[in-house]
This record gives structure tokens, C-alpha cells and sequence, in this order.
């Protein structure tokens, strides 16, 4: 007899999923998540009024599906759509298909060292961690084990949340920790623009009180003067951290803001992030006190698990960006990821519904704040497979 831990991956699919999922961008214009939000393409008008506007939404979801040699099936999420199929497809697939289950290890540093010369972070990354995500809830299955179980086991009963959406007020209501608002105006709004910054936050902040968390997401739009500037401004209002402000390999002005930033607001990014090579230049070098790495996107599971260790040795805080029920298996396994994010995916933020609807089956979601993790195996959830649109091997991407 086999033992689950003998079994083999004998075939990997792939799907694009169009409308929702863990492409959670991929919403109508009266959703807030793509209304205008400071990004990068902000200092251009034709592209600051909506986030769709310029393609943030153009990627899609994929799905990605390892099946043992006895027929049984895990599965991950993450983003990229059709050219991150295509790569898995057509690349990464021969060091999954044939191996043991249980070699994590090897399936990720195989996929990661093939893949060196034209990857590292972005789709080729996303890719990769799908696949990981998927071997570890195979895994899970065949050993009848939740995932959490595999990676060291639950420090707490449950976990605990911030909101991030428009209304940090609700969220309060709705019993979250604290409430993580997008910064609308970027630099290019000059001085009128951080006006209505504070002013906004300054109303959340007089709706709240003052023990609520407020945080603000600057997703990755500002230079170093204007996230000082803004910084200073909010000071007084007790923000809790300040995230994201630039492009993720300008690690010196991220060094330069921790400098500046004394000890009455925290410092936070990785969302964009990958690998424990990227997150090791933003402990070590920048020294920020927070990371938030998407384990949909930094690498995986086997990657975090990395990363987690990292930033242990540096004593800093591990709160994944939202990614659901993946890194919920995380956090309720580590110390040092006290609390954890949850996207308010309702149109105007004011009610709590499923992250990655409709892919998730019963997909669950946080009450009053918090969340206990399911010890189904796996990761604990099942696929809605209706709309998957299967990308098979040697397809061109124009089909």
C-alpha cells in the first residue's frame, strides 16, 4: 500500500477565471477598490479618476489544479491569468508533474532556479505560487491533515482582524481592530490633495476615537518628500502605521522614512514584495517595522514560511496582505502575526462578504472581527469550478 506521503503528482492543470476570484480588482466602477485611489499611473489625469482605468484589472485569475497519483486534487489561487498559465503549463510543470507530494522543498527551489533569467518577482512569482498553494492543500488532503497542522500548529484559537476599505467606522461597528483607508490624493494633487487627505482622515479619526487602529494605504505612489510631508501631517491623528508609500525596490527611500518617522508611527510594505531576498532588504536595510507579504504573490507558502523566519530573527511583525484562507493557515501558526488583514470586498465597504467569491465554496469570513480556522484537510475549502477556463499545454495565448 501507498502511504500518502509516497504518492506522486501525476498531472497539473491550469484555469483563467475572468470576473472576480482572487482577482479581486476585477470589480464595476461604483466598487471602491477601483474608484480613485493613489497609485503610480496617478500623475498621469487620463488614469487617476479609476484603478481599471489602467489595466489594473487586466491580469485575471488563475487556478491552479495538482492531482495525485490516486486521484486526489488540491488546488491554489492566485493572479496572473493566461500568460501565468501559460507559464506554468509550459515551463514549471516538469518539476512538479512525477515528484513525491511531501517535496515542497524541491518543486519551489526547481521552479525558482529555472525560472531565474526572466523572474524573480512579478507574474513568473504569482505563477509559483499558485502552484505551491495547490501542492501544499494536496498534501493536506492526502495526509488528512489542515495545513496549519503541517506548518507547526495554532498558537491561538483565533485570529483577529483589521478592515481595510472606505469606512473605517463600520468596520469598527462590525467588531474589526482597526480600519485601513486608501489615500486618495497623490503628489500630483500638490497641497490641495494632502488637505483633503488629512481632512478625511482627521473625520475617521473624530468617528472612531482614539484606541481604534486607522492606517492608511499609499500603494506605492509617493517619493520619499511627500510621504515625509504626510506622515508629519497625520502624526497628531495617531496613525497606526503608513504603508506601501513607493515603488518596492526603492528600498532607500523606505530606509530614509523609518529614520525620519520616530516612534509614533509604524513604517509597513512588502505587499509587492517577493522571495526572502526582497524581504531581506526590507528588514535589514530599510529596517521597517512591519512586513505584509501576499502569499499569493511573495512565493508561496514554502516562501513565507521563509520570510516568517526571517523576520523573527529581526523581531519584526508578519501580517500577510488579505490573501483569505491561505494565509489565515499562517497566521494562526506564528507568534509574531498577532493579527491579520481582511479586504472589504463590498462595493461600499460596509459589509463583510467572501474574499475570492464566487472560486471558494462556503468561502468563510470573519464574524464580529474574527475567525477560527478550519481543520478540514488542506486548506479546508472546496472550488467552485463554474466558470473555469481550463489553459492547456501548448495552447498559444491568443486562443
Amino acid at each position: 500500500m501507498v502511504s500518502s506521503t509516497g504518492r506522486r503528482i501525476a498531472a497539473i492543470r491550469t484555469y483563467v477565471v475572468e470576473n472576480g476570484g482572487g482577482d479581486y480588482h476585477s470589480r464595476g466602477v461604483d466598487h471602491w477598490i477601483v474608484q480613485q485611489i493613489s497609485t503610480p499611473m496617478s500623475i498621469y489625469p487620463a488614469y487617476k479618476e479609476t484603478r481599471t482605468s489602467f489595466g489594473i484589472n487586466a491580469l485575471k485569475t488563475i487556478v491552479v489544479e495538482v492531482e495525485a497519483d490516486d486521484g486526489t486534487i488540491g488546488f491554489g489561487i492566485s493572479t496572473g491569468g493566461y500568460p501565468a498559465a501559460w507559464l506554468i503549463m509550459n515551463h514549471l510543470d516538469r518539476f512538479v508533474v512525477g515528484q513525491p507530494v511531501g517535496n515542497t522543498e524541491q518543486m519551489w527551489d526547481q521552479m525558482y532556479r529555472a525560472s531565474l533569467y526572466y523572474g524573480r518577482k512579478g507574474l513568473v512569482m504569482n505563477a509559483i505560487s499558485a502552484v505551491d498553494l495547490a501542492v501544499w492543500d494536496l498534501l493536506g488532503r492526502l495526509r488528512q491533515e489542515p495545513v496549519y497542522a503541517m506548518i507547526g500548529g495554532k498558537v491561538r484559537e483565533e485570529i483577529e482582524f483589521y478592515a481595510t476599505g472606505p469606512r473605517p467606522d463600520l468596520a469598527k461597528e462590525m467588531g474589526f481592530i482597526g480600519g485601513k483607508m486608501p489615500l486618495k490624493y497623490g503628489q500630483s494633487d500638490r497641497e490641495e490633495g494632502m488637505r483633503k487627505n488629512v481632512e478625511q482622515l482627521a473625520d475617521m479619526r473624530g468617528r472612531v476615537g482614539d484606541d481604534f487602529w486607522m492606517m492608511l494605504d499609499c500603494w506605492m505612489s509617493l517619493d520619499l518628500p511627500y510621504a515625509q510631508t504626510l506622515m508629519q501631517n497625520c502624526e497628531e491623528l495617531g496613525l497606526k502605521w503608513i504603508e506601501e508609500c513607493f515603488n518596492p525596490d526603492d528600498y532607500w527611500s523606505y530606509r530614509d522614512l523609518k529614520k525620519r518617522a520616530g516612534n509614533r508611527i509604524m513604517v509597513s510594505g512588502g505587499e509587492h514584495e517577493a522571495t526572502r531576498y526582497g524581504f531581506r532588504m526590507l528588514l535589514e536595510f530599510c529596517d521597517i517595522d512591519l512586513i505584509q507579504p501576499d502569499v499569493g504573490w511573495c512565493g508561496g507558502l514554502t516562501e513565507l514560511l521563509k520570510i516568517g523566519h526571517l523576520a523573527e530573527t529581526f523581531g519584526k511583525l508578519v501580517v500577510p496582505h488579505g490573501s483569505g484562507v491561505y494565509s489565515n493557515h499562517y497566521v494562526i501558526t506564528k507568534p509574531n502575526s498577532p493579527f491579520s488583514e481582511y479586504i472589504m470586498m463590498s462595493p461600499d465597504g460596509a459589509s463583510v462578504v467572501p474574499q475570492f467569491y464566487p472560486l471558494i465554496k462556503d468561502e468563510p469570513i470573519p464574524v464580529n472581527g474574527k475567525m477560527k480556522v478550519s481543520d478540514a484537510p488542506g486548506f479546508g475549502v472546496e472550488l467552485n469550478r463554474e466558470g473555469l477556463i481550463e489553459v492547456k499545454k501548448g495552447q498559444s495565448l491568443s486562443q
